[in-house]
């Protein structure tokens, strides 16, 4: 098991409007929060607050945008998606995205700069993944 020591994690800060657009049944529980694995590998995660249908649980996809930069001084941003779940009578999950950011496959390290979220949508109910 890989140790990510506590200075390469960081905290992304996004527009509180962003994450929690009115009317929605589930938001954020705070900014997501952003894990260096390698030199251009991370891991962006969202804490997501679904009590407002923890009673049939419900899904989705958070559509969201990452700034980044390479040590040359290349800049890049791209825009995102994962989903989630809310299981029934559960009111909070977890969605954990992998990523790679580099120009030239691995050759720089990169930084992520800011991640913004532009869109979390949501369905009540959570549909199985078994057939």
């Amino acid at each position: 098991m890989k140790l990510i020591p506590l200075y390469l994690i960081a905290l992304v800060s996004i527009g509180a409007s962003a994450a929690t657009p009115s009317g929605h049944a589930v938001s954020l529980t705070q900014d997501p929060l952003v894990m260096r694995l390698d030199k251009d590998e991370f891991r962006i995660v969202f804490g997501i607050n679904g009590e407002r249908c923890a009673q049939n649980g419900c899904n989705g996809r958070i559509r969201y945008r990452v700034d980044w930069r390479t040590t040359d001084g290349t800049t890049r941003s791209e825009v995102k998606q994962v989903s989630y779940s809310v299981l029934p009578h559960a009111g909070r999950t977890i969605a954990v995205d992998r990523q790679y950011f580099d120009t030239a496959e691995g050759k720089h390290t990169t930084d992520v700069v800011k991640v913004s979220v532009d869109n979390i949508t949501c369905r009540d109910g959570v549909e199985s993944a078994t057939p």
